[in-house]
């Protein structure tokens, strides 16, 4: 028996533990027992050995020492004996545990088939180690990879050393292993570095080898070429020779290459028709070649013969009759079952085509031709014909002329030249001349004498005119005229003439008619009427013939007897429709031509032509799908009705009956033949039918029947994306109906989706697994795929694409790394795009350092530039003179590879110097700077750039470019400069090498701008007062001026007007100017009061006043008043009115017109104007004593009334509704 499994140790204690197996999976036998022995760890001496029966799967070890190694072997027991032992070491005492990994793999010893791997063991787990498992990737290498278990070795634990056998010739590996114990697996080691086994020569033979017919000289070989894993070599050196020689010759093979790897069939040609082959093939690839596969044999399909009957003769036994003879053709030759033979024989220079005549049989080599014009040269020619056709004609042409004969009658005999007693006679040789003419007879006599009295005269052969005299005026004379040969005189032509001056031409023949029982497919007949002769006899007709509808007139025949009334035209085409017409010839001339006939149209005849093209393509195991093309139009002669497809078993040693099916639809291309017998080979001739009959058959046409590609896609083909480099691809096989025969693969058609034509690629799966793994895919790509199930017969259909996209990955290193605008501190960097992408560009990655440490410190930078539009960098702090080493990386999922570059900061060698004496001037808005050329460098100066430094960042950055070389100024505007920062300038002059040394910072420049006064915010608060003011006075002259209207409507009598126009007259101008004085006064009053202000103007709310009161108080005393406005002009002169106006708007019902209508209000004005002082001044001594409690006094105007009231400021009369008012 084989070894017990799963040997483990439970209940470990210092002088006992308990072993546990399973029984052995390979028994070989019944087992009778177990055998288990344990000893100290290498004393044999020490050694015990216990039996157990079959039933016993553990057992307890007493009576160990302590902390003491034992040896433990178990083994299973049949009648044969002990089987293998398994074998572990444990420490009584000491649990066992699991063992550690393997390390440092190193792989020796390559050969095709093994690898030696050596490695340091792990931690054994305080037992010993009872398996040693070794896994690897196979061919594709990588972390998405999967492992498979390649070795496992037993029963070694003290291995260091491991042969791992079996591997595949050129194929790459990568190992790990891990250790057992009884415990369990330890981990796995880490991976060894990849190998690759060498090359061998294919183990295998290709498969599934078969023949088939392919035409009469070349066979198609098929086959199931080799898988992926059995190429043991370079797939592109991979390939198949075949040999293959006749089966009848013991002669040397021949050999053909086939180097694509993946072809699956191949057709030799250039063989024997009808000949037998056995062939052979095998594998190779660059190291050697494989072993040959089984032979198969094949036989090229029958063909014509290839060479013509030997020793063709011909002899002419009469003058109707030629008689051939002929021997066989050879038998190499011969590319078939010959079926008989044709002679094609052909009058020369008189037939326009041969004929044919046929002999059946092989054993008959002689015919006889019959039926032959006399004494005509034929050309003759025989050839042999198998059931696939016509071979070769022999050659030379075969010439022999018939015997001769007499001779037919002379032609076209007329009489032109006709005289009261003599006429001429001219005639044509006959068209049967069946000999050599030798002369001609001219017979004549009155027709009224008796029929035996000719006169006779002979000419010679080359006449062809006769003059006969001394004739009866106005008589009627019989003509004969024969053609003589060396047989003797010939048959007679007969005509009639009339002696006499007085002819014409002939009226045209009448009454055409053609009987529709006389018409038949190629041929019909013509009746007619003759015309009047026109005093001269008819000689002959001629008879026209158009096809309709679009012919022209062919002259069928000038050679009708004048005695016809009727004959046959022959050699038309079948249905097709005609129309006739006829003229008749006398000795004068032509007739016109006579009426057409009514159209008339043949009838139908079989089709001339078989269907083209005919194909028969395996559909199914055991049908045939049949293709074809119509017969020409022209061929058809008739209207078609359908097809016959005739098709019978091939057997070559007998004979197979013939089946038919017929297609009833003249439209149809294609037929299917079902229930066909598997693996037979069948022959397929077609025919098309009309109602009249069948088309000659085409070629046969060969097709082997049981083998059929499948008919239908695979199905539910699915698309999964595995990584950014693989796609997973699955489906169903096409239903089982549909497959013909064993599914042997599957071919994957796959490209990407919008370049099919450029990337389409195919795998072959060799296996009729539906899954598939598609590698090395571009990521993050759309890839479209479609799937065909293939047989030995062939390629089934595609099915419908698929798609899928790969996922993301790293993209690659950008596409290029430039620097630009290198000055001394700063420098422009910039990369494209990866070519590959790999996904979507999510950012790029800059990092920038210094070759060496700068001042004893190595600065890394790195920048994040997110989103793929911008792909460039402004660097501002590099040190002058210090070469970076800048590295930038695209980033999709993750950042791809780096595109690495050095750059050193500037000046660079043979630039310009620094500019000189660099002067900054400021203006209101712009700033100016100025400077002086420095040195030029190697080339000349081609311009200037102004590099700026602003306080708030402290780097230096390109401010303004493209300065022409001439330029020693530039003026900027405040504007592009940030407000409140403070900017120092530098120049740099720039040539063709590069940009130069800077110059020396200009002193530092606020950007801050000076403002004009309206833009500072004090001016904007005075508007904006100012403006209310402005407001306010307007709005309050509005009021007044409605009050005054009010007024001037509550005033009656005449002592108002009076009053009105005494203001009017005696002031002229004056009291207007009082009010502004007065106005302007208070205005001033109140303005130049060092903070003062009057308090507020109280607003009784418990006081009320109608305009009725306020007309009954005013009436009367403003009359008694108006007088002392004359005598206020001293003191509006002297007023300020220096300040602006202000007017306040009042209510109606407010605290001035109370006092306005309080009669000791006026009286106060009248007392105080008496002392004649400044009001200012009043004011003034007022605020200043009363201060606090000063009213303003109020101004009313109304430009309507004239009314004026000032209120004096001593006036002080309380108001009811005002607790307190001073």
């Amino acid at each position: 028996p084989g070894a017990v499994g799963h040997l483990s140790f439970t209940e470990i204690l210092d002088t006992s533990l308990k072993v546990s197996w399973q029984e052995p999976l390979e028994k070989n036998g019944i087992i009778t027992g177990y055998q288990i022995s344990w000893e100290v760890y290498g004393r044999n001496d020490s050694r015990l050995t216990h039996t157990l029966n079959s039933t016993t799967h553990e057992y307890k070890i007493q009576g160990l020492s302590s902390l003491t190694t034992y040896t433990i072997d178990v083994a299973a027991v049949t009648a044969v004996g002990a089987g293998l032992v398994t074998s572990s070491t444990i420490s009584s005492g000491v649990p066992p545990d699991l063992p550690g990994a393997p390390s440092n793999l190193v792989i020796s010893n390559i050969s095709p088939r093994s690898a030696t791997l050596q490695f340091r063991p792990g931690y054994d787990g305080k037992t010993s180690i009872s398996r040693w498992i070794v896994e690897g990737q196979v061919g594709a290498i990588g972390d998405e990879e999967e492992w498979v278990t390649l070795y496992e070795e037993e029963n070694e634990p003290d291995a260091q050393t491991l042969e791992i056998p079996n591997l595949t010739p050129y194929t790459h590996y990568r190992f790990r292993m891990k250790q057992v114990n009884i415990v369990g697996p330890s981990p796995y080691s880490q991976s060894s570095r990849v190998i690759q086994t060498l090359q061998a020569p294919p183990d295998v033979a290709p498969t599934s080898v078969t023949v088939r017919t392919a035409s009469e000289t070349s066979l198609r070989l098929r086959w199931v070429p080799l898988p992926d894993s059995q190429y043991n070599g370079n797939p592109e050196s991979v390939g198949y020779r075949i040999k293959y020689w006749r089966s009848d010759l013991q002669s040397s093979a021949l050999a053909q290459v086939v180097s694509d790897r993946l072809e699956r069939e191949f057709t030799i040609e250039e063989l024997e028709e009808w000949m037998e082959y056995e062939l052979q093939m095998q594998a190779f690839n660059a190291v050697g070649a494989g072993p040959w596969s089984e032979v198969v044999r094949g036989r090229t399909r029958e063909s014509v013969p290839s060479a013509a009957p030997e020793n063709v003769s011909a002899e002419a036994v009469s003058s109707t009759q030629i008689l051939l003879t002929w021997a066989s053709v050879p038998e190499q030759d011969q590319n078939g079952l010959i079926l008989g033979y044709k002679i094609l024989f052909r009058a020369k220079d008189l037939d326009p085509e041969p004929r044919s005549h046929t002999v059946r049989g092989n054993h008959t080599q002689s015919a006889l031709l019959a039926g032959l014009r006399k004494f005509v040269l034929y050309e003759l020619q025989v050839l042999a014909f198998t059931r696939i056709g016509n071979g070769v004609p022999s050659t030379p042409l075969i010439l022999e002329r018939t015997k001769d004969d007499a001779p037919g009658p002379p032609v076209r005999l007329v009489f032109p030249e006709v005289r009261l007693t003599s006429v001429r006679i001219v005639w044509q040789p006959p068209e049967e001349p069946n000999g050599i003419i030798l002369g001609y007879q001219i017979a004549y006599r009155l027709a009224s004498s008796s029929p035996h009295t000719f006169t006779t005269v002979e000419v010679g052969a080359t006449v062809r005119q006769f003059t006969a005299t001394d004739l009866a005026p106005e008589s009627a004379y019989i003509f004969r005229l024969s053609a003589k040969t060396r047989q003797g005189w010939g048959e007679p032509l007969e005509a009639t003439v009339i002696t006499t001056e007085k002819r014409e031409r002939p009226a045209p023949p009448r009454e055409l008619l053609v009987p529709q029982a006389e018409v038949t497919a190629r041929s019909l007949r013509l009746q007619w009427v003759p015309g009047s002769d026109g005093a001269s006899p008819i000689r002959y007709f001629t008879v026209q013939v158009r096809e309709l509808p679009r012919g022209e007139w062919q002259t069928y025949s000038s050679s009708i007897s004048h005695e016809a009334t009727a004959c046959i035209i022959d050699r038309l085409r079948p249905f097709t429709s005609y129309k006739l017409r006829l003229k008749a010839t006398n000795d004068i001339g032509d007739s016109d031509f006579s009426s057409e006939t009514e159209a008339v149209t043949t009838l139908q005849d079989v089709p001339g032509e078989p269907p083209g093209s005919v194909s028969a393509t395996p559909h199914t195991t055991s049908s045939v799908l049949i293709q074809w093309q119509p017969p020409r139009d022209e061929s058809l002669n008739g209207l078609l009705q359908g097809y016959r497809i005739y098709y019978r078993e091939l057997e070559y040693e007998a004979g197979s009956g013939t089946e038919a099916k017929t297609l009833k639809s003249p439209i149809a291309l294609r037929a299917e033949l079902t229930d066909l017998k598997k693996y037979r080979r069948y022959e397929v001739i077609m025919t098309a039918y009309n109602i009249i009959g069948e088309s000659p058959a085409s070629a046969p046409v060969e097709v082997f029947v049981g083998e059929a590609a499948p008919a239908m896609a695979p199905q539910n083909v699915q698309v999964t994306p595995l990584t950014a480099s693989q796609l997973e691809v699955t489906w169903d096989p096409p239903p089982p109906e549909s497959q013909n025969g064993n599914i042997q693969g599957y071919k994957i058609y796959y490209w990407e989706a919008d370049s099919q034509n450029d990337t389409e690629k195919m795998k072959v799966l060799f296996l009729p697994e539906p899954v598939v793994r598609l590698k090395n895919l571009t990521s993050h790509t759309e890839y479209v795929v479609s799937i065909s199930a293939f047989n030995a017969a062939g390629d089934g259909p595609r099915s419908d694409p698929r798609q899928g996209r790969t996922h993301q990955a790293a993209p690659g290193a950008p596409s290029f790394l430039v620097f630009s605008e290198i000055t001394s501190t700063t420098l422009n960097v910039s990369w494209g795009e990866p070519a590959a992408a790999n996904g979507i560009l999510q950012g790029y990655r800059v990092v920038y350092e210094p070759l060496a440490p700068v001042q004893g410190v190595s600065k890394v930078v790195t920048v994040e530039v997110r989103g793929n539009w911008q792909r460039w960098l402004k660097v501002r702090d590099l040190t002058k003179g210090v070469t970076y080493f800048f590295r930038v990386q695209a980033r999709t999922i993750t950042y791809g590879p780096e595109l690495q570059a050095n750059v050193t900061a500037g000046p660079a060698e043979g630039s310009p110097g620094s500019p000189r004496d660099v002067l900054v001037t400021k203006s209101a808005s712009e700033l100016t700077l100025q400077w002086t050329e420095g040195h030029s460098g190697d080339t000349p100066t081609t311009g200037y750039v102004i590099e700026a430094r602003p306080s708030d960042e402290g780097l230096w950055d390109m401010f303004v470019k493209d300065i022409p070389q001439s330029a020693t100024s530039y003026t900027l505007s405040l504007d592009k400069l940030r407000q409140g920062v403070t900017y120092e300038f530098r120049v740099v002059a720039v040539n063709e090498v590069g940009y130069g040394e800077p110059s020396s910072p200009s002193t530092a420049v606020s950007a801050q701008v000076e403002a004009p006064f309206y833009e500072e915010w004090w001016f904007l608060l005075v508007m904006a007062l100012s403006s209310l003011i402005v407001i306010l006075l307007v709005v309050f002259a509005l009021v007044l001026h409605g009050q005054n209207k009010k007024y001037k409507n509550c005033s009656t009598g005449k002592g108002i007007s009076t009053m009105e126009e005494s203001v009017t007259r005696d002031n002229g101008g004056f009291a207007a100017l009082e009010l502004s004085s007065r106005h302007l006064n208070v205005k001033s009053t109140f303005s130049k009061k060092n903070g003062t202000r009057s308090p507020p103007r109280p607003s009784p709310g418990g006081l009320h006043y109608s305009d009725e009161d306020i007309c009954n108080k005013y009436n009367g005393a403003v009359l008694t008043e108006s007088v002392s406005l004359k005598e206020k002009s001293a003191d509006a002169s002297e007023s300020e009115a220096t300040d602006s106006d202000y007017e306040d708007a009042l209510p109606k019902h407010s605290f001035v017109n109370h006092y306005m209508s309080d009669p000791t209000y006026y009286n106060s004005w009248k007392r105080r104007a008496q002392g004649r002082a400044p009001a200012p001044h009043r004011y003034e001594a007022v605020a200043g004593t009363e201060a606090g409690a000063q009213l303003h006094p109020v101004i009313t105007t109304q430009s309507a009334g004239g009314v004026y009231t000032p209120a004096g400021p001593g006036a002080r009369t309380p108001l009811t509704g005002f607790s307190s008012f001073v």
